[in-house]
C-alpha cells in the first residue's frame, strides 16, 4: 500500500488517495487520533470520480461519528481495465430486461467475475488499512453491490456489522450464501427502484442468517434515498462499531 496524495479539509478531515497492487482507493481519517478508530469500509457501483460527491458525504458523516473511512475502485471500473466479457453481459443484461427475458443466466455471468475479483481486494485493503497506527476495530461494511457484500461478509470474519443497499442483481445460487451471513444487518430497500427486483430483494433478506436484521423501505426510485434514511444507517454503525 503507497499513498499517492494527501489533503486536509477545513473541517480538519485528511483525505489520503492510494494504491494497493494498482487498486486505487481513498482513506478518510479524523484530524487528530489519539487512539485507533474503527473503520467503516465505502462499497459501491463503480467510478470512483462519478461516485466521490457520494462517498465522501458518506465519509464525513463516519468520521463525524469517530470512525475512519475507505473505498476501493471496482474492478473494471473507473480507470482500471475493462472486461470485453462484463461488457457483453451489461449489453445483455439491457437488452433482455428491455425485450422481458429471462435474466438469470446474464446475471451470473456478470456479477460472479466481479465479485470473485473484488472480494480479495476489499480484504487485502483491509489488511493494509489495519496495519496503520491509526486505525482499529471493529470493522463495518456499507453500501456496494450486494453480492459483492454478501461473499465479504462470508469471507471476511473481521467485519462487525453491515449496511446493505438491495439496488442490484444476485445471482440465486447466492442465495445459499446468504443463508450462512450472520452478521448484523441494516438493508436499505427503495420500494419504486426502476432497475431492482424488489420481491428478490425481500426474498434474499428473508434469506439472511443474522439474528439482528433490519429491513428499510422507503417509496422512491434508485437515486431517491431520504436523508433520514443514511442517519439511521449511521445510527446501526455507531450502535455496533462505538
Amino acid at each position: 500500500m503507497h499513498f499517492t496524495s494527501e489533503r486536509r479539509h477545513d473541517d480538519g478531515i485528511v483525505e489520503r488517495a492510494f494504491a494497493i497492487n494498482e487498486v486505487p482507493g481513498i482513506l478518510w481519517t479524523p484530524g487528530t487520533v489519539s487512539a485507533p478508530v474503527p473503520l467503516i469500509l465505502l462499497g459501491h457501483p463503480g467510478g470512483l470520480d462519478m461516485m466521490y460527491p457520494r462517498l465522501a458525504a458518506r465519509a464525513r458523516r463516519a468520521v463525524a461519528d469517530g470512525f475512519a473511512a475507505a473505498t476501493i475502485e471496482l474492478p473494471g471500473s473507473g480507470d482500471r481495465p475493462r472486461s470485453a466479457d462484463a461488457e457483453q453481459a451489461r449489453a445483455d443484461l439491457r437488452r433482455a430486461l428491455a425485450a422481458g427475458e429471462p435474466v438469470h443466466e446474464i446475471v451470473d455471468r456478470l456479477i460472479f467475475p466481479l465479485v470473485d475479483r473484488a472480494v480479495p481486494e476489499w480484504q487485502a485493503t483491509l489488511d493494509a488499512l489495519l496495519a496503520l497506527p491509526e486505525i482499529g476495530g471493529p470493522i463495518g461494511y456499507s453500501g456496494g453491490v450486494i453480492a459483492i457484500g454478501i461473499r465479504l461478509l462470508l469471507a471476511e470474519p473481521r467485519i462487525a456489522a453491515a449496511g446493505l443497499f438491495a439496488g442490484s442483481f444476485v445471482p440465486r445460487t447466492m442465495f445459499d450464501q446468504a443463508r450462512q451471513v450472520t452478521t448484523p444487518l441494516h438493508v436499505l430497500l427503495q420500494w419504486d427502484d426502476e432497475g431492482n427486483d424488489r420481491q428478490q430483494s425481500l426474498d434474499l433478506f428473508d434469506a439472511f442468517g443474522s439474528r439482528e436484521k433490519t429491513l428499510q423501505a422507503n417509496m422512491g426510485g434508485h437515486r431517491g434515498v431520504p436523508q433520514f434514511a443514511g442517519e439511521d444507517a449511521a445510527r446501526f454503525f455507531v450502535r455496533h462499531l462505538r
